[in-house]
């Protein structure tokens, strides 16, 4: 899903790839949803962004302002960036 490896690049990647974890939050902070972040790299699976991001819900669940419910954020809503970051 996501690794930290500072041979492929210096911040979190999706497992496999040069795309960092943090474009799939920056997209959705920025209004585009789940299927057009898979639309622009189509090496990501489904699975793996909704698992990414559950790990980023459950990881910021206790800060404010960040929402809880993962099923809004890849369907509906929209996560939001606080002072707890967004984790991985």
């Amino acid at each position: 899903m996501i690794i930290q490896d500072p041979e492929i690049l210096s911040e979190p990647v999706f497992r496999g790839t040069r795309v960092p974890f943090q474009t799939l939050p920056d997209y959705l902070e920025g209004g585009e949803t789940l299927d057009e972040f898979l639309e622009q790299y189509p090496d990501e699976s489904r699975e793996d962004a909704i698992a990414a991001l559950e790990r980023m819900s459950s990881s910021t669940s206790q800060c404010p302002g960040v929402l809880p419910d993962i099923r809004t954020t890849v369907g509906l809503g929209r996560p939001r960036r606080t002072r707890c970051g967004w984790g991985v």
